[in-house]
């Protein structure tokens, strides 16, 4: 289960990781918070959320293709740096009691900008540390289960806060938590590589990346999922806020539990991916998370006391990494290295890209129907979306085997196909 671990610049990625995104996550609860205290609109809840989110649909696609070009190594070392900063101008506009909507529309759009770069270079990096081979599908998972250990404990430590002391400590917090993720990345030992001379435009390499990815359909498939999937189904946690606050009358605490809860249900399907041996599956594994996302949240639309939101809560959380860890497995598995920050970066464009429109369209129809009807009809499509997917997987699955022969990350069926070759040799004879 943790055969990435073999790795050491996996270890230490993973060692600063877990101290970080604790601190991401008490931020990322104690902001939307203080932007409802602020402004008590769905509507201008959803119109920060997209304004911080934006960046990530315009930014990702060209990140990509500076991720390919740039050394990805010192790259996260500059945004994990740039990010502490912006958390740090956030904690004193809230300590100087300057807040208002402009500064935190203009500190999102700041962090979504650098945001775009810093995940993009962080799905590349994976492979950086430990290779393209058998531990990709592991790092990935363990990846993916520190993000939702944050998940699950920064929430939990931002409704405690948040009761005791202001918003502005928890910037605080999450500004001294990049130090160890940025002293990881600087104790790490990289393998000097060869400087890209750009042979042509930016733009030209970007369209590149895009017809590579829409022409080849298993690629395709799984980002068009993923990204319907953000569209509808992602902008529930920008209206747990109103949520907590409208449907079950609770406060900052109720808060801090309804978004620990999918990181418990996270965590445990980060632990189940963990375990496996295999890639093969993948595809099932996609569509039967989708539809576990888009189940939660049918049943967060219908149920209005705390225990069973948050069970359904936890099953938003499962099905949603078991989609979106298994995609990007599947994604880093068959792309060309030479294109790999490309189409990762499509992949974090389709996650977290996506989420601004969401975020308005979710607080715009939740302005108009409720926080309830909103979550129900955005899981009845993302179960829709997972059923078509799930038809064409027949279809994409003898695409994706020849890869994962040749490189290796399945070597029972690289070997079948050898035994079937010399057979076939043999006959001819």
């Amino acid at each position: 289960m943790v055969r990435a671990f073999r790795h050491r610049n996996f270890r230490l990625y993973f060692g600063g990781q877990s101290v970080s995104l604790i601190g991401t996550w008490v931020q990322q609860i104690a902001l939307g918070w203080t932007i409802y205290e602020l402004t008590h609109s769905s509507l201008l809840l959803g119109i920060v959320s997209f304004a911080g989110q934006l960046p990530l649909f315009v930014v990702t696609p060209f990140a990509g293709v500076l991720v390919d070009r740039w050394n990805r190594h010192k790259t996260l070392i500059t945004t994990q740096t740039l990010s502490m900063l912006q958390a740090l101008a956030l904690a004193l506009v809230v300590a100087t009691h300057m807040l208002a909507v402009w500064n935190l529309i203009a500190l999102n759009v700041f962090a979504g900008i650098v945001l775009a770069i810093d995940l993009t270079a962080r799905q590349a990096f994976i492979v950086d540390m430990v290779g393209s081979g058998r531990d990709l599908p592991n790092a990935v998972a363990l990846n993916a289960f520190v993000i939702n250990g944050g998940r699950m404990l920064g929430p939990a430590i931002a409704g405690l806060l948040l009761t005791i002391v202001t918003p502005a400590v928890c910037f605080f917090l999450n500004a001294i938590s990049y130090v160890p993720v940025i002293a990881a990345l600087l104790a790490m030992r990289v393998k000097k590589s060869a400087r890209v001379t750009a042979q042509s435009r930016a733009l030209d390499d970007l369209i590149e990346g895009v017809r590579y990815s829409w022409g080849f359909a298993p690629i395709r498939a799984v980002l068009l999922l993923v990204a319907l999937v953000s569209l509808l189904g992602m902008p529930y946690a920008v209206l747990m806020p109103i949520f907590a606050a409208e449907i079950l009358h609770g406060g900052a605490h109720t808060l801090g539990l309804l978004m620990t809860a999918p990181g418990i249900g996270a965590l445990g399907g980060t632990i189940y991916l963990a375990s496996r041996k295999t890639i093969l599956g993948a595809g099932i594994r996609i569509a039967a998370g989708a539809m576990i996302f888009g189940a939660g949240l049918i049943a967060l639309g219908v149920v209005h006391s705390l225990l069973p939101v948050l069970i359904a809560l936890g099953f938003v959380g499962l099905g949603m990494i078991v989609q979106l860890a298994t995609s990007n497995t599947a994604l880093q598995t068959i792309v060309d290295d030479d294109k790999r920050g490309r189409v990762m970066s499509l992949y974090t464009m389709a996650v977290m890209g996506m989420a601004p429109f969401g975020s308005i369209l979710g607080g715009a129809v939740a302005h108009h129907i409720g926080v309830n009807m909103t979550f129900l009809l955005g899981g009845i499509v993302c179960i829709a979306g997972a059923l078509l997917f799930a038809t064409k997987i027949p279809v994409l699955r003898p695409m994706v085997l020849p890869i994962y022969a040749r490189k290796g990350i399945i070597p029972e069926i690289a070997t079948g196909l050898q035994n079937a070759s010399s057979l076939l040799r043999s006959e001819r004879r």
